[in-house]
């Protein structure tokens, strides 16, 4: 799967401190990173309705943790994936006639044009569900073979060629650390599994937890080649933890991802690797809060969204909507209103208009500042209110605040633009 084009990084001078991100696990805030390179994992969209401004928040949240890190100092590995085959694609697609094939294809096209103008830098591995089959077989293989994984009778009509292969699915039993990344009681799980697209009640299940690595062909849905697993297609789960295994080795410093992925859905990929690696899947979980609108979660299946493309056709410049979503901690639950937007674009036209004169304040304390908010769990909020700070001084012209030296020597103006572009993502 192809990836959108990088943005241009700007360099800046010295480097930023090491990176604090509060791990959803265990609530402390962590070093993210301490190795020379740092690796990620994000889980990515499932493309019948991309992309919204929640989407659009998360990928925006760890963007600004990548460049934060290669600030500090470290080499980069980022992964991604695109669930380019699920229940939910292909329900859109059977209700609006389309190709389910031309569905995924033309939403993740959607979605690589919103990420390249938002400025998000793109993984370097980039997988879709259906790519990642054959891998993924070989890893549910391997979990049979280890007594991780068992198979489920099928339900009548279901199987194919060969009805007598049931569904594969993972034996949490096996995982002793199961339930140590959401941290939710048994009760709390297993509400949240059944709403959260799991199947508790599946009849032949060892356990209601156990969840779905390989789901044998069905009438009407497409399938592929399973060799020993018969024909059908990857759970949700194991999809992701195969392609991070893959792309990054295990285990990695962090994955990321909306909060509502915390359980089942991270769980359950942390789970799976543990068990094809026997120790670690990532270091620390990183979770990105919830945007609504009108009261509610912004959400595909309730259908409130507020998507990128659609701002962007309406004439708004990415870089307003960007900060209009910088202007929220990443880790907080917020709700969009027009009035984001309208606030996003009056501060890029500020910084804008302050960066396009001759001088203005030293830039090393603004610079300093906004490092340092980045480092505090990527504290976008007050990095931008360091940067408004030296734009309403510079467009003052205070004499008392200005370093002329520093100007014609640093060039304020330019260090303030390529720290905005480098630590924030906009460009000015």
């Amino acid at each position: 799967m192809h990836t959108w084009p990088a943005p241009q990084i700007p360099q800046l001078p010295g480097t930023g401190p090491e990176i604090r991100v509060r791990d959803t696990s265990s609530g402390e805030l962590v070093v993210a990173a301490t190795g020379p390179t740092a690796t990620m994992f994000v889980c990515g969209i499932t493309p019948y309705d991309a992309t919204h401004l929640g989407h659009a928040a998360t990928y925006i949240a760890f963007d600004l943790l990548l460049r934060a890190w290669r600030d500090a100092g470290h080499a980069v590995r980022y992964a991604s994936n695109v669930t380019d085959v699920d229940d939910p694609l292909l329900e859109r697609a059977t209700a609006t006639g389309v190709d389910w094939r031309d569905l995924a294809a033309d939403q993740t096209a959607l979605f690589t044009q919103d990420m390249t103008a938002l400025g998000v830098v793109p993984p370097d591995v980039f997988v879709g569900a259906v790519e990642s089959i054959p891998d993924v077989v070989l890893a549910v293989e391997q979990m049979l073979r280890r007594g991780s994984a068992y198979r489920v009778p099928n339900e009548p009509g279901a199987g194919g060629a060969d009805p007598e292969l049931g569904d594969v699915y993972a034996d949490r039993s096996v995982d002793t650390e199961f339930g140590s990344v959401a941290r939710l009681d048994r009760a709390e799980m297993l509400a949240v599994f059944a709403e959260r697209g799991g199947d508790p009640d599946r009849p032949g299940k060892r356990d209601p937890l156990d969840s779905l690595l390989w789901r044998r062909e069905r009438p009407g849905e497409p399938a592929w080649d399973g060799s020993t697993l018969g024909t059908g297609r990857p759970g949700w789960h194991i999809e992701c933890a195969v392609i991070a295994r893959d792309g990054l080795g295990l285990p990695f410093d962090v994955q990321g991802g909306g909060v509502d992925l915390r359980f089942p859905h991270h769980e359950m990929s942390t789970s799976h690797a543990r068990m094809l690696d026997g120790g670690l899947g990532s270091r620390f979980h990183v979770h990105a809060g919830m945007v609504g609108l009108d009261g509610e979660k912004m959400s595909k299946s309730r259908g409130n969204l507020v998507l990128v493309s659609q701002l962007r056709a309406e004439g708004n410049d990415p870089m307003a909507i960007r900060l209009a979503i910088l202007a929220h901690h990443y880790a907080g639950d917020w709700e969009w209103t027009p009035a984001d937007l309208v606030a996003g674009a009056a501060r890029l036209e500020l910084w804008r208009s302050a960066v396009s004169g001759n001088g203005g304040p030293v830039a090393d304390v603004t610079l300093a500042q906004m490092r340092s908010a980045l480092a505090d769990d990527l504290d976008a909020p007050t990095a931008i209110a360091a940067v408004d700070a030296w734009a309403e001084l510079a467009l003052a012209g205070a004499p008392g605040g200005w370093d002329v030296t520093d100007h014609a020597i640093d060039g304020a103006p330019g260090v303030i633009a390529r720290a905005v572009n480098a630590l924030l993502g906009v460009r000015l």
